[in-house]
């Protein structure tokens, strides 16, 4: 049996593979960043990681 560890970011417009163990959680969904998780609200940023174009 594996085990899933990695996976993509729920925000539709993220690119991150983020890891379940230290992914943020919101509505039973893992997140790469608050801003993510938070469904970018207006005047917020992306995950400012490398290449990923959210926010």
């Amino acid at each position: 049996m594996t085990t899933l560890t990695e996976t993509k970011c729920a925000c539709p417009k993220c690119s991150c593979m983020v890891s379940l163990d230290t992914a943020i959680m919101a509505n039973d969904k893992p997140y790469c960043s608050r801003a993510c998780a938070d469904g970018h609200p207006e005047g917020s940023t992306g995950c400012k990681k490398s290449g990923c174009g959210c926010g």
